[in-house]
This record gives structure tokens, C-alpha cells and sequence, in this order.
């Protein structure tokens, strides 16, 4: 299943919103890559990107959260942590494979559809709480 942007997806905080949809946008970006034979180089290239822009947008909501006292942000670390782990360990699969020539369009498919399942079911579940809770407050 492919999932995109749309303002059913959006919190009501401009700073997250924008972070969300340039997640989206690196997904999109990726999925075309797949469709048009250039998975590999998108794949690492999302990987690097993901790997910076990830650490940025969760200490901003959880910055957020810290500044708000949510009660919400056990829960919303426990998620950011997880999602850390599982992309540590994606990342660690795919070096393994790559460098023993095992690099596949189903591994790059497979993350395209993991990480946007991820961010949607996340915002769907997690940071439409946060929203709800900071709405008037900021």
C-alpha cells in the first residue's frame, strides 16, 4: 500500500507538519526511484538522509512535549526509540547484503513500505494526541 501526504495527516503544528511532509516527500521520491530502476541509489540515499533528518524532528516534538509537560512523551520516546532500532537494524541488513552482492528490489521495497507505514500508523495513533493536546496552546 502506498501512502502520501494529506491533511488528515496533519497535527496542527506548523513545525511538525512541515517535518512530516518532508518525510512524505522523501518517500515519494523514493517510490519513483523504485519504480524507475533506481531503487539502490535512492535506497542509500533516503538512508543517509533519514539518518540525520529522524534525530532532528524527534527531539523537536519531544522538545515539544518537555516544554508542554505532555504526559504523552514516555509513550512518544518509546516509539522514537523502537522506530531507531528497527531503522539500525535495517540499515545494518542492507550494508551485510550490499556487500555481499545480495542487494534486492524486495529489500527496497520492503523499507519504502515499512517506513511509510510506520509515519502514517505513528501520526495516526501518536502524534494526533500531541496535536490535540498542544492545539490553543501554541
Amino acid at each position: 500500500m502506498e501512502y502520501d501526504w494529506s491533511s488528515d495527516l496533519s497535527i496542527g503544528i506548523e513545525q511538525i507538519d512541515s517535518q512530516h511532509k518532508e518525510l512524505f516527500q522523501r518517500i515519494a521520491s523514493l517510490r519513483w526511484a523504485l519504480r524507475n530502476g533506481q531503487g539502490r541509489a535512492a535506497l542509500l540515499k533516503t538512508i543517509d538522509f533519514l539518518e540525520e533528518y529522524v534525530d532532528v524532528h524527534f527531539n523537536a516534538e519531544e522538545a515539544l512535549m518537555q516544554e508542554y509537560n505532555y504526559s504523552g512523551l514516555p509513550e512518544q520516546k518509546k516509539e522514537h526509540d523502537a522506530f531507531l532500532r528497527d531503522f539500525s537494524d535495517f540499515k545494518e541488513r542492507l550494508l551485510a547484503m550490499e556487500s555481499q552482492g545480495e542487494f534486492t528490489a524486495f529489500l527496497e521495497i520492503e523499507f519504502e513500505r515499512r517506513l511509510s507505514g510506520w509515519l502514517v500508523g505513528h501520526i495516526g495513533k501518536v502524534d494526533k494526541k500531541l496535536g490535540t493536546f498542544l492545539a490553543g496552546k501554541i
